[in-house]
């Protein structure tokens, strides 16, 4: 019987640690307005499991809190890639950079000069 309740604890504690699935990330997104932070930001709440978003503006730093059961950086870098944003670990296609406005074209040093304070 002591064995027994001895097991049972083991696994209650295990299982206790195991629904730790909140975590916490910061990525380096490229983007130059407050509309690409608008759009950067939607694209990561739009993905299941994407808690909260927050992107600087001046610092490009991404900061995320996650469900990991749910959702993984590489899934979260490939929608913002998908609306045309990249990524240190993940480029957006040429297809969907082009669908970016006009002013946040972050790839044209014309348009980076434009925006600096």
């Amino acid at each position: 019987m002591k064995k027994l309740i001895i097991v049972f604890t083991v696994l209650m504690a295990t299982a206790t640690f195991a629904q730790n699935k909140n975590a916490k990330a910061t990525l380096e997104v490229d983007g130059v307005c407050l509309m690409c932070k608008s759009r950067i930001e939607k694209a990561c709440l739009g993905t299941k499991g994407v808690k909260s978003a927050n992107w600087d503006v001046k610092t490009h730093q991404l900061s995320l809190f996650f469900d990991e059961n749910k959702t993984n950086l590489k899934t979260i870098q490939k929608n913002i890639a998908a609306v045309g944003h990249d990524t240190k670990g993940l480029k957006a296609t040429d297809e969907a950079y082009a669908t970016v406005h006009g002013c946040c074209k972050y790839r044209d040093d014309d348009v980076k000069d434009d925006h600096k304070d």
